[in-house]
């Protein structure tokens, strides 16, 4: 037998006794139970540092701080986020709505955000690069859609159900039992047969959080590297720099009947 040969005899025989043995374990053993649970991370962890730790991520610290602790411009006021609507919300819509300028060259005729991506509020006063990133914390990008009438009924139905997301340039009359009792948006009724457009985040284009109704677009346009994180640090730098606060208001956009 030459060495290739051998060679390659002794990798077989390997082989097949790996299989074996993976065999032999599989009908010996079989999973019973499996437990699991969530470990928080808080302060308590924080009682005995590891020093040498400490001391190693000092410098990175100071230099993320000095970064994240950044003020970017000023919240005229509290705002929080919940359904139907609110102040956050409210605002965070209307940002995605002005960015569809970048692709359509006009503001869109929607602007969505679903309540769930919007992950802390912004409390009145100083706004950092912190809050930005605790308010926003997914790299979620613009995606502007172009769907028939018809489509945005089915999407009014969808975020009824929702009892409410973050919309800007629309009104919504829902039951409490998430019925869709009437809609519009700059104030005229949706016409089936006429073209729309919905400046709202990839996650959601895709069809996710119960918004099915996207997936009945027939455009899509998602310009590179147009996060809505950054979008909305955009905003309050343009807000700063033209000496204005950063500011919202309640509209009855989203209104839940009795």
């Amino acid at each position: 037998m030459n060495m290739k040969k051998q060679t390659f005899s002794l990798f077989s025989g390997a082989v097949l006794a790996v299989a074996l043995l993976l065999v032999s374990c599989h009908s010996s053993y079989e999973v019973t139970k499996v437990e699991g649970g969530r470990i928080p991370m808080n302060s308590v962890w924080d009682a005995e540092p590891d020093a040498e730790a400490v001391a190693l991520l000092a410098p990175y610290k100071a230099r993320m701080d000095s970064v994240m602790y950044h003020v970017v411009g000023t919240a005229e006021m509290s705002m929080d986020r919940f359904r139907p609507e609110s102040l956050l919300s409210n605002l965070i819509a209307d940002v995605l709505r002005e960015a569809a300028v970048e692709v359509l060259g006009k503001p869109a005729d929607m602007g969505l955000i679903n309540i769930g991506g919007i992950r802390n509020s912004l409390t009145e006063g100083d706004i950092t690069i912190e809050n930005i990133y605790e308010i926003l914390p997914f790299e979620n990008s613009l995606c502007v859609l172009t769907m028939k009438g018809s489509a945005m009924k089915h999407l009014f139905e969808n975020i009824a159900v929702r009892l409410g997301e973050g919309v800007s340039g629309m009104q919504l009359e829902i039951s409490k039992d998430g019925k869709l009792l009437q809609a519009s948006i700059a104030g005229k009724p949706v016409e089936d047969d006429r073209d729309y457009t919905v400046a709202t985040i990839d996650y959601l284009a895709d069809g996710n959080d119960g918004l099915t109704a996207f997936l009945q677009a027939d455009k899509r346009e998602c310009p590179d590297g147009a996060t809505l994180r950054g979008l909305f640090m955009k905003y309050v730098e343009k807000q700063t720099a033209a000496g204005k606060k950063v500011t919202s208001r309640m509209e009855g956009r989203v209104v839940v009947k009795e």
